[in-house]
C-alpha cells in the first residue's frame, strides 16, 4: 500500500517546524573545528510567581540583549557582518523616557533572511510605552536593562542575574519582559529570568528558539516562529508588534504555572524554507566553513581584547 500524499490530509513539510538550534549549533561548531560541544542549560522545572496585581496597574521593565550604538565600534547597522566589537560584558541600563539605539550586529541573529533593519523587532519599548498610554499596564519603569549575552552559565548566573535583579528592585519593577536574539542571548535571557523570578518578580520571555527556552525551564515563554533577530515581531510591521507584546502581556496574565508557552499564530511568510538555512552544516561548503572558522577567530580575538580593556 502506498503512503498517503502530504497534500491529501492538508501535512505541513517537517522541516515547518522550530528550528532546532541547539543540535544546530552544536554541529556547526564542530564543523568548522571546535570539538568539545557546548553544554546548554537545562534544568527540569522553573520558578514561578503569580502577578501581584493586576497588569494595568503594574511596573514593567525590559531586559534586552541588544546594544547600544557606538559608532567608534565599526559597522553596526542592518546587515552587517557579525561584529564582536559590539559586543559589552556589563550590565547596563537606560533611561525609557528617551529615545535609544540599540543594535544587534554583536550577536548571531539570521543575517540571511532579516535584516536588522528595525529595532522594533527587538527592543519593545515604543509598544510598551502605547500599552501603558492606553491602560494596558500601569506604567513603563524608570530604566530598561541590557544583558550581556555570556557563554559562561556562572557569569550570567552570579554575576549578571543578581545585577539585573538588584536595579529592578531599586525600581521597584513589578515585572520584567525579557527580549532575547541569538541562541546565547535566549539561554541568558532564561537564567535572568529564573532568577528574577525565584526572587519575586514575575517575568515572559519573547524569543524565537523555542528548544533553548524550553530546555533551559522557564515560567513563562512566548514563542514567535520567526527568523533570529525578531522576537518583539515583523520588521517594519508595526501591527505585528503590537500583537506580539500583547500575546506575552496575555500569557503572563492567564499561565497557571511555570513552564508556560504560548505560540504567537503569525507566520513569517507562507513558504517556511528558511528554517532550513541558519547555521545548517549540511548546505555549508568546506571552503565557506573555514571561511567562517577564521572569521570566528578574528571576532574571537577582538572581543577578548575588548572584554580586557
Amino acid at each position: 500500500m502506498s503512503a498517503p500524499r502530504d497534500d491529501e490530509f492538508g501535512f505541513a513539510p517537517d522541516y515547518d517546524s522550530p528550528v532546532p538550534y541547539m543540535q544546530r549549533t552544536r554541529d556547526y561548531y564542530t564543523a568548522i573545528g571546535y570539538t568539545t560541544p557546548y553544554r546548554w542549560a537545562h534544568y527540569s522545572e522553573a520558578p514561578f510567581q503569580k502577578l501581584k496585581k493586576p497588569l494595568a496597574k503594574s511596573r514593567v521593565t525590559i531586559v534586552t540583549t541588544a546594544a547600544p550604538y557606538d559608532p567608534a565600534k565599526g559597522d553596526q547597522g542592518p546587515g552587517a557582518a557579525y561584529n564582536g566589537s559590539a559586543k559589552f560584558y556589563q550590565v547596563y541600563d537606560g533611561d525609557t523616557s528617551k529615545l535609544h539605539d540599540l543594535r544587534i550586529s554583536h550577536i548571531g541573529y539570521d543575517r540571511k533572511h532579516t535584516t536588522a533593519t528595525d529595532n522594533g523587532t527587538w527592543f519593545p519599548l515604543p509598544q510598551l510605552l502605547k500599552t501603558s498610554a492606553a491602560g494596558r499596564i500601569g506604567e513603563v519603569a524608570p530604566r530598561f536593562f541590557g544583558a550581556p549575552t555570556n557563554r559562561s552559565h556562572r557569569v550570567t548566573l552570579e554575576t549578571d542575574a543578581p545585577e539585573i535583579l538588584a536595579r529592578c528592585i531599586a525600581d521597584q519593577v513589578d515585572v520584567a519582559v525579557l527580549v532575547p536574539n541569538c541562541p546565547v542571548c535566549h539561554q541568558t535571557t532564561a537564567l535572568v529570568a529564573r532568577h528574577l523570578e525565584a526572587n519575586g518578580i514575575p517575568t515572559v520571555i519573547m524569543g524565537c528558539a523555542k528548544d533553548i527556552i524550553e530546555h533551559a525551564a522557564v515560567p513563562r515563554f512566548l514563542f514567535s516562529d520567526f527568523p533570529l533577530g525578531n522576537s518583539a515581531g515583523k520588521p517594519q510591521d508595526v501591527a505585528s508588534q503590537a500583537q506580539t507584546l500583547e500575546l506575552a502581556l496575555r500569557v503572563l496574565e492567564t499561565a497557571s504555572g511555570p513552564q508556560t508557552t504560548m505560540q504567537s499564530p503569525l507566520r513569517w511568510s507562507e513558504d517556511a524554507s528558511w528554517k532550513l538555512d541558519y547555521n545548517n552544516v549540511a548546505k555549508l561548503s568546506p571552503e565557506e566553513l573555514a571561511r567562517r572558522r577564521a572569521e570566528f577567530d578574528k571576532q574571537k580575538e577582538i572581543a577578548r581584547g575588548n572584554r580586557a580593556a
